[in-house]
């Protein structure tokens, strides 16, 4: 016999238990989330596409999160819709500091918003750049929230369609 651990000891041993994986430090998780948030807006180049996109694997994180840490559904509900508030107040805060420097040129009388590269949306330069400043500020990030509130939603559908009773735990 090559090894003195018996075949028992290793499927305890290394047994996979979601709430080790899912039950960490919530700061350093929030932390992870900032960074790849960020990450996801320099990808998009201040365009926040891949953060609305991210929003549903956060919600999926977060839905799981509190479905294994937090008793009963409508304590599950809330605490997936508390992180989907705290994950796109992080988006408005990342849009307004990309996009907030282009607020006061709106008031400035000699700069033509048109030769700025924004897109036209309004056919008029100084109104599209308000059109565009709210939607990079505001509506994407409630964008992200909508996805995340879906992501977490359809995690938990399947979630307490399969364990009813609650999360399985590992003996």
């Amino acid at each position: 016999m090559l090894s003195s651990v018996s075949s028992l000891d290793l499927d305890v041993r290394f047994r996979y238990d979601p709430a080790r994986t899912f039950g960490q430090n919530w700061v350093g998780a929030f932390i992870a989330y900032i960074v790849i948030d960020g990450l996801c807006a320099g990808l998009g180049m201040g365009v926040p596409f891949f953060c609305i996109l991210l929003g549903f694997s956060v919600g999926w994180f977060g839905a799981v999160r509190a479905w294994l840490f937090v008793p009963g559904l409508v304590g599950v509900l809330k605490r997936s819709l508390r992180y989907a508030l705290l994950t796109s107040l992080v988006t408005v805060v990342m849009m307004a500091a990309i996009w907030g420097r282009l607020i006061p040129l709106l008031f400035h009388p000699v700069i033509n918003p048109g030769n700025m590269g924004l897109p036209l949306l309004l056919y008029e330069p100084r109104a599209s750049l308000i059109g565009w400043l709210v939607l990079m500020i505001f509506i994407s990030p409630f964008l992200q929230f909508l996805m995340t509130v879906f992501g977490s939603f359809a995690t938990l559908l399947f979630v307490y369609s399969r364990w009813p009773e609650g999360p399985p735990r590992a003996a």
